[in-house]
C-alpha cells in the first residue's frame, strides 16, 4: 500500500499532472467567459438584426398528450439553446486553435535556433604567465 501511495504522490507532484489540472481549471473559467460573451454580447444584436428574436426562446413545441384525467405538459425541442452552445463551441475551439498554434510556433523557433557554442574561457593572468615561462624555457 505504501508503494502505491508513493507512486501516486510522484504522479500528482509531477509537472505534467499539475499543468493539466491548472489547464482544466482555466479552461472551465474560460468556457464560462465565452458563454457569457455569446449569451450577453453576440446573440442579442444578432437577434435584433433578424427581427428581435431571442435565441434562448427558440423552440419547437411537441403536441401535448391527453391521458384522460390529466394532461401532460407539452415537450419542447430547444434548438435556440443548441445554436448558442454551438457558437460557444466554435469560439472556444478557435481560441484553443490560436493558442496551440502560438505555442507550436514558439517551440519551433526554439528548436530552429541552436545555441551558440560557448566561447572558450579567457586564460587567467597566472596561466598566461606560466605559458610565457614555458615558451621562454623552450627557446633556451
Amino acid at each position: 500500500m505504501g508503494k502505491f501511495i508513493n507512486e501516486f504522490k510522484e504522479f500528482a507532484v509531477k509537472g505534467n499532472a499539475v499543468d493539466m489540472a491548472v489547464g482544466v481549471i482555466i479552461g472551465g473559467a474560460f468556457g464560462k467567459i465565452v458563454s457569457s460573451i455569446v449569451d450577453d454580447v453576440i446573440m442579442p444584436p444578432i437577434g435584433w438584426l433578424i427581427g428581435g428574436v431571442n435565441f434562448s426562446d427558440l423552440k419547437y413545441t411537441l403536441p401535448s398528450v391527453d391521458l384522460g384525467m390529466e394532461k401532460l405538459a407539452p415537450a419542447t425541442i430547444n434548438y435556440g439553446n443548441f445554436l448558442q452552445t454551438m457558437i460557444d463551441f466554435v469560439i472556444i475551439a478557435f481560441c484553443v486553435f490560436l493558442l496551440v498554434k502560438g505555442i507550436n510556433k514558439l517551440a519551433r523557433k526554439k528548436k530552429e535556433e541552436p545555441a551558440a557554442p560557448p566561447a572558450p574561457p579567457q586564460p587567467t593572468a597566472e596561466e598566461t604567465l606560466l605559458a610565457e615561462i614555458r615558451d621562454l624555457l623552450k627557446n633556451k
